[in-house]
């Protein structure tokens, strides 16, 4: 191998010249720049944003997952127009009748433990 400084010839596996003492090592041929470093960066953000707005469109023309399915307004009131919440006597399960007072639709207090 010869020195890139004064053409000596050295060993392959020389780390430094026998005759000017300078390194072996070959420096990179190229040095990535601040405008390298800004073109590769914009291009990676210009892919994301591509593919961000690409993949929002394909899974915006998929069905809703609310709208699969029927589900019962009473278990999402969310997604009833109009008032948001159920009246007394629609809470009532089928066949019973809406409680008179809230009260009275409370069980009884739990007895005190007698101490031995």
């Amino acid at each position: 191998m010869k020195c890139p400084n004064c053409s000596q010839e050295n060993k392959d596996k020389a780390k430094a010249c026998r005759k000017c003492g300078r390194e072996m090592s070959l420096p990179p041929a190229w040095f990535p720049d601040m405008r390298w470093h800004l073109k590769i960066l914009g291009t990676i953000y210009v892919c994301v944003i591509i593919f961000y707005y690409g993949v929002s469109f394909l899974l915006r023309k998929l069905p809703k997952p609310y709208n699969i399915r029927k589900i019962p307004i009473e278990i999402t009131p969310w997604l009833r127009k109009g008032p948001k919440y159920l009246e007394e006597d629609q809470l009532a399960a089928p066949g019973e009748t809406a409680p008179a007072t809230a009260a009275s639709s409370l069980p009884p207090p739990p007895r005190p433990l007698a101490h031995p």
